[in-house]
């Protein structure tokens, strides 16, 4: 059982998170029967993506044994039998169907959505250079989408651009990470990763970096922004933003990190209070 919760990767789960954006966003965070929905996703969520990691890694084991750290995950140890990650996958992804159904038939749309555009990217679409990371950034924007149809309210444009960009900015870091960590093994851990260099990277990386911040900022700014909340202190919250894209930034280049964003949230102590601090100032000009 061990074996299996690790392979589901909780470590990961912080992911889905940004379930809670819709919740956040549309003034309703006090609101205790939208916010036990809004968990509720976020726990069909886990499991779902425990699902994808799961076939994710039946796939690689031969790739994930040339990894330094991946290399030491349940199925390449063999403290979890292929045979017995095969049976879990469907049972995994039953559950999160029907759980999502129960809780809001509509809520059924996005998670099989989900379920077939990630099954797609691990067994055909994570080999195209570009396309694998804005797939992966495609299921972080169907989490947030899944946080607004189970508690009824209405899409945000911004929530659909600020929330790709940023999945994009991550994926793009990680991508980065491992070309220059696995070096002459890169192509045996991740096939893609020969399509890309660190140059073509660093560019895609500053383009990301920068439509991020602009877009973030134009959110605050906007007259639609304005008139839900009624202020116009969000912008307050940009500098935070700016210092959290930034020290990201320096962790990468500098510290040579970003193979694992969430867990490079809860071990460097300022990315961490900078979300901290963005959450509880967001909260105050919301709320307060």
């Amino acid at each position: 059982m061990i074996g299996f919760i690790r392979l589901m990767r909780p470590a990961q789960w912080t992911k889905n998170l940004i379930v809670f954006a819709g919740l956040l966003f549309s003034a309703n965070l006090l609101n205790t029967h939208l916010l036990l929905r809004s968990a509720l996703t976020f726990a069909v969520f886990c499991v779902l993506s425990g699902s994808m990691y799961i076939l994710n890694d039946l796939l690689d084991i031969g790739h994930d044994i040339h990894h330094p750290l991946k290399s030491k995950r349940p199925l390449p140890l063999g403290t979890v039998s292929p045979a017995h990650a095969r049976i879990a996958i469907p049972v995994l992804i039953l559950f999160a169907l029907i759980a999502s159904w129960v809780l809001e038939p509509r809520l059924i749309i996005v998670v099989g959505t989900y379920a077939g555009v990630m099954s797609a990217y691990s067994f055909w679409l994570k080999r195209f250079p570009i396309l694998d990371v804005l797939v992966v950034s495609f299921g972080l924007l169907l989490r947030a989408l899944a946080g607004t149809v189970v508690i009824s309210v209405e899409v945000s444009l911004w929530l659909f651009v600020c929330t790709i960009l940023l999945a994009l900015y991550l994926a793009l870091c990680k991508r980065r990470h491992e070309l220059l960590t696995l070096d002459e093994v890169a192509m045996k851990h991740r096939e893609v990763l020969g399509d890309y260099t660190d140059k073509l990277l660093d560019q895609m990386i500053a383009i990301v970096t920068a439509s991020t911040l602009i877009a973030y900022a134009l959110y605050t700014i906007s007259p639609e922004t304005v008139a839900k909340f009624h202020t116009r202190n969000l912008v307050l919250t940009f500098p935070i933003v700016l210092y959290g894209i930034f020290r990201y930034l320096y962790l990468v280049y500098r510290q040579r990190a970003g193979g694992a964003p969430e867990r490079l949230l809860f071990s460097d102590r300022p990315l961490l209070f900078t979300v901290l601090l963005w959450f509880g100032a967001v909260y105050i000009i919301l709320y307060v």
